[in-house]
Order: C-alpha cells, then sequence, then structure tokens
C-alpha cells in the first residue's frame, strides 16, 4: 500500500494503513448512501439495506447472527458498552475478574467500578507474558457478576484460551458474563463464541478507517442486556445515534479481504522468524513475547538506549514502530510491569507488529537501522 520504498511502516498493533479498495467503498457509499437508514422514504430504505448487509459480512466472519452485531465507533468503545452494561444487568453480586494486563478501555472502566465499590480481582501474567487460566477460574465464584479477559495481548502478543476460559466460568456460575477484547484477535486468530456473552472489534486494525468498530453481544443476553447509553432506538436500542454507514460498509469491505487466515499466518510468520533470527545478532536483546505469541506481534527489551530514544532515531530514518500501547500515549509497558520485568527492560521495550503487506525487506530495514542505532546512540552516551 505504501508508494515510498523507503518508508517501513511496523506498528500495525499501533493502527494498520486503510486498504484502497475499503476506501473506494467508503468513498461510493459517501455519495451513493447518504440517507439516514432510519428514514422511511426510499433512499432511506436503501442506505437500511445496505446497513444490514454490512452487519451480515461482519456477523460471518465472527460465527454469530447479523442481529447479534452492533457497529459502534471502536473498540475502546464496544469494551466500555461491554462492561458497563454488565454491571447494570447483574446485580447479585459484586465480583469482577480480569486478567492483569489489559488494554486500557477495559483496564479503566474497571479501575472506576472498584472505586465505586466492585470487588475487582486483577489475576497478573506470568512471568513469561502467558496468563494462568486457572488462576481466573479459581477467582470465580457465586458472586461474579463479570470476567474479562483479552484474547491477544497487544503488546506482546499472548495468545489466551478464552473459549477455555469461558467455558469453565459458566461451569462454576452460569449467570456470570462473559466478556473477551479480541480487537488483536479478530481476523488473525479463528474465534469461537460458545459461552462468550460480549466480544470487541476493531476496524483500524484490519485496514478499516479509525472510528469503526463492533461489539458482538449474544441474543440470549439481549433482552436482560442494560446498556449505559439512552437516545433513539438505533442498533436494537443498544446503541443509540445515526448509524455510520460508509464506515461500516468499509469495515464489512476490510473483513472481507482478510478472509484468507492461513495464507496471511505462514506470510507474517516467516518475517517474526525472520526478525528473531535478525536480533540474534545482539547480546543486549532480550525477547518478550512468549513462544504462543501471535506471528504479528514481537516485543523485546534491547536493554541499553531508552524506547524513546531508540523509536526517535528509527523514526528519522523512515522506521516507524512503538514501545507500547498507543492508547498509552508514550507511557511505560503496562503490560511489561505486569510481567515483573525489570525497570530497565521496560525502558528500552520495542515492539514490532506486522500485517501481510510487510515484506522481509522491511525487517531488513528494521534491523540495518537498529544496529546503526545502537552504535550511534551508545557512542553518543559514553
Amino acid at each position: 500500500m505504501l508508494q515510498n520504498p523507503e518508508l517501513h511502516y511496523l506498528d500495525n498493533a499501533a493502527t494498520t494503513i486503510v486498504a484502497p479498495e475499503v476506501a473506494d467503498v467508503i468513498n461510493k457509499a459517501m455519495r451513493e448512501h447518504w440517507a439516514n437508514p432510519s428514514s422511511l422514504y426510499a433512499p432511506g430504505a436503501r442506505s437500511e439495506e445496505a446497513l444490514n448487509a454490512a452487519r451480515a459480512a461482519v456477523a460471518r466472519t465472527l460465527g454469530c447472527k447479523p442481529k447479534e452485531l452492533y457497529f459502534t465507533s471502536c473498540g475502546s468503545e464496544s469494551n466500555n458498552l461491554a462492561l458497563l452494561g454488565a454491571v447494570r444487568t447483574r446485580t447479585f453480586g459484586k465480583g469482577i475478574v480480569v486478567s492483569g494486563f489489559e488494554h486500557p478501555s477495559v483496564q479503566r472502566p474497571l479501575e472506576r467500578l472498584a472505586a465505586q465499590g466492585y470487588n475487582v480481582t486483577v489475576v497478573k501474567p506470568q512471568a513469561d507474558g502467558t496468563l494462568d487460566i486457572n488462576k481466573m477460574l479459581d477467582a470465580v465464584d457465586k458472586n461474579t457478576i463479570l470476567v474479562a479477559c483479552m484474547m491477544v495481548n497487544n503488546e506482546v502478543g499472548t495468545r489466551n484460551d478464552v473459549e477455555r476460559l469461558a467455558a469453565e466460568v459458566k461451569r462454576r456460575n452460569s449467570r456470570t458474563i462473559v466478556h473477551v477484547d479480541a480487537v488483536q484477535a479478530w481476523m488473525r486468530v479463528p474465534i469461537k463464541l460458545a459461552n462468550i456473552d460480549t466480544l470487541a472489534v476493531s476496524g483500524h486494525k484490519i485496514h478499516a478507517p479509525k472510528g469503526i468498530g463492533a461489539l458482538y453481544l449474544s441474543d440470549s443476553l439481549y433482552q436482560a442486556f442494560q446498556a449505559p447509553y439512552l437516545g433513539g432506538e438505533q442498533e436494537r436500542e443498544k446503541r443509540p445515534g445515526t448509524e455510520n454507514l460508509p464506515y461500516a460498509l468499509g469495515l464489512a469491505a476490510a473483513a472481507r479481504l482478510n478472509k484468507t487466515m492461513k495464507s496471511r499466518d505462514a506470510a507474517v510468520r516467516a518475517l517474526n522468524l525472520r526478525l528473531r533470527e535478525g536480533l540474534k545478532a545482539f547480546p543486549e536483546v532480550v525477547i518478550n513475547s512468549p513462544d504462543n505469541a501471535v506471528p504479528e506481534v514481537l516485543n523485546f527489551s534491547e536493554n541499553c538506549i531508552k524506547s524513546e530514544t531508540m523509536l526517535a532515531w528509527l523514526s528519522e530514518k523512515q522506521i516507524y514502530v512503538s514501545s507500547a500501547s498507543a492508547c498509552g500515549r508514550g507511557q511505560p509497558s503496562h503490560t511489561l510491569a505486569a510481567m515483573g520485568r525489570d525497570p530497565l527492560a521496560i525502558d528500552t521495550a520495542i515492539r514490532v507488529s506486522f500485517c501481510a503487506d510487510n515484506t522481509p525487506e522491511d525487517v531488513d530495514a528494521f534491523l540495518n537501522r537498529f544496529e546503526d542505532g545502537m552504535k550511534s546512540l551508545q557512542r553518543i552516551r559514553k
């Protein structure tokens, strides 16, 4: 997608570049589907028909009914809607269980709920970045109203067994709502919705634009679910407001482009392996991503130069990577801190994240500029 061969974008966990095909769909929708989908006249009916088609297309990728798919503005809104709705829906207890390396859009709402008197149990990841599912399950009892866990960690790429977690939670307490943040997992790993009540996805991680996401809300929970919003009857009264039809169509188009997961997975795994092998030339480097991490994400600490300094150096060479979650706005890695990494490892962490558009040349350019940066910046520091 990039026209500049000197620019190497390797921060796809932060956002992906909008696919030209997706941009074309959105542009066409803005010109042709201008009417409000809730309007009763013919142009409105055509807009509603297009919206329903987009909903069905996205729902197919999750294996859910179209009516269980609700369009939102982003993954963060989907997470907030699910979590704040869950505690309004289940009032038999105050217990909430959550993994200790969640995205801020899960972490911060639950911090607020804890301040309001909810009993939030945070289960930290293990030192290798994996999550002990059994520890999460041990915290579930008759008073647990909500369990939340991300499917793929956005900073180190850990893949969590949320299917097993959800099944076991329901065995312990069938009334407990299970929420999954699948923003980094959607269209990258298979998703099975059995025993999952709500699940969040986002468009700008799969080459759709920023400003569109979706929430799966199980139809079995629909009647009881108390959304925190008030307004019109859009999105089955769970997310009021005139729908962003062009971006919904763009989300559906992006989902269709990302259907071939197996072939894409093989290509990305090859890039991840190429980077891992290249990093072996640097004795200071320690890989933070666990062995079971998704291939799209590789996090490592170089244990020499602060991340912000190295990132600035690489940016000058048009090599774009990150140190942690983009939503942290430059804050140190929350995930590495939860894993118990020492301050130096946290301060020097770098996250490289791939998409299918990346090439071996991107990896080689990163390794070459990274080597130059290590030599030059260490010399300056001395």
